[in-house]
């Protein structure tokens, strides 16, 4: 039996760990990741209550992952900027995005550049908004009642923003003002940040959104009229639901993080477990806190469930307030 040359046995076990690479590349791949900082798209204006949720939640799962993540916000078009981005993106687990019930409604609204049930990787769910509306603290309007009866009186003439067409913030509203037979005048915002600043500025009457208004209700420059979960809040429990109220409108909205199709179930694994160590992290708690936010976390298999399913619901909301697109 001849023997090997120290170049050709050099070469044999080089061939020998290429085919063991080659037969567990998802293996290798999510053991080297990350090599470099990992973007993690916020499609919300910077300074808003997501985009401190989210600089919490990067902040701690690039400790839990070993890495670093570098938000980018990327603010309009009702929070799909993000979700755009990641159709085009190498599924390489270098671009991420939150994702919103909006991924899942928006289609039957308009033509988008995505297919949410084929077009991402559902990696985790981790939290939802509270929402509610919220005027200013000298405003006459005082309760919802007094917003009805100003609508009732005044078809059209109130005005109220929200963070873009379609989002929940938008049809929660649409949603109450058809059950009370009003008509309001809808003012689509960017986000948080500027719809706050356009209320304070005396350019909309209202604004509806999550709890970035928290900090304006809490000072005393706001008042909140009726926040829209199943039940009331803990922060502020004096304040009633538009469902106790009469109006059947509940709207709780959870939010995960997603990224392109097609990813290494090995490196989705990977992201999902530092996704999930975040939850346990007091920093990204009190973010939560701070936004009147829970934990609502689902894993990778659950949240791509959820995505199939929502995708139908919100088809069915859509179509019942008249705002499906014409073909």
């Amino acid at each position: 039996m001849s023997r090997l040359s120290p170049s050709r046995r050099s070469f044999v076990k080089a061939s020998v760990a290429a085919g063991a690479t080659l037969a567990l590349p998802g293996l290798s791949f999510a053991q080297a990741y990350p090599a470099r900082p990992i973007k993690l798209i916020c499609p919300w204006p910077a300074g808003g209550s997501t985009d401190a949720v989210m600089r919490a939640l990067a902040e701690s799962a690039g400790k839990a992952l070993g890495g670093q993540f570098i938000v980018e916000n990327k603010a309009g078009a009702s929070g799909m900027l993000g979700p755009n981005e990641l159709v085009n993106a190498a599924p390489d687990g270098y671009t991420l995005s939150q994702l919103t019930i909006g991924v899942m409604r928006l289609p039957h609204m308009q033509k988008m550049q995505f297919d949410p049930l084929k077009d991402f990787t559902y990696i985790a769910m981790l939290t939802g908004y509270t929402f509610g509306i919220v005027v200013r603290a000298d405003s006459p309007i005082k309760s919802i009642k007094d917003l009805v009866d100003f609508a009732k009186a005044k078809p059209g003439e109130f005005t109220y923003g929200s963070t873009g067409n379609g989002t929940t913030p938008h049809l929660a509203v649409e949603e109450f003002a058809a059950k009370a037979g009003i008509k309001l005048q809808h003012i689509p915002f960017k986000g948080n940040a500027d719809g706050m600043q356009a209320l304070l500025g005396g350019h909309v009457m209202s604004h509806s959104d999550a709890t970035g208004w928290g900090p304006h209700v809490d000072a005393g420059t706001c008042r909140l009229l009726a926040t829209y979960g199943s039940k009331r809040t803990k922060r502020w429990p004096n304040i009633p639901t538009l469902n106790e109220l009469g109006y059947d409108t509940i709207s709780d909205s959870p939010f995960g993080i997603g990224g392109p199709k097609g990813m290494d179930p090995a490196l989705t694994q990977k992201l999902h477990d530092a996704f999930r160590k975040t939850l346990d992290d007091p920093a990204v708690l009190a973010s939560f806190e701070k936004y009147d936010q829970s934990v609502i976390y689902m894993n990778t298999a659950d949240y791509t469930k959820f995505a199939r399913e929502t995708f139908l619901k919100e088809k069915a909301m859509i179509e019942r307030l008249g705002l499906a697109a014409k073909s």
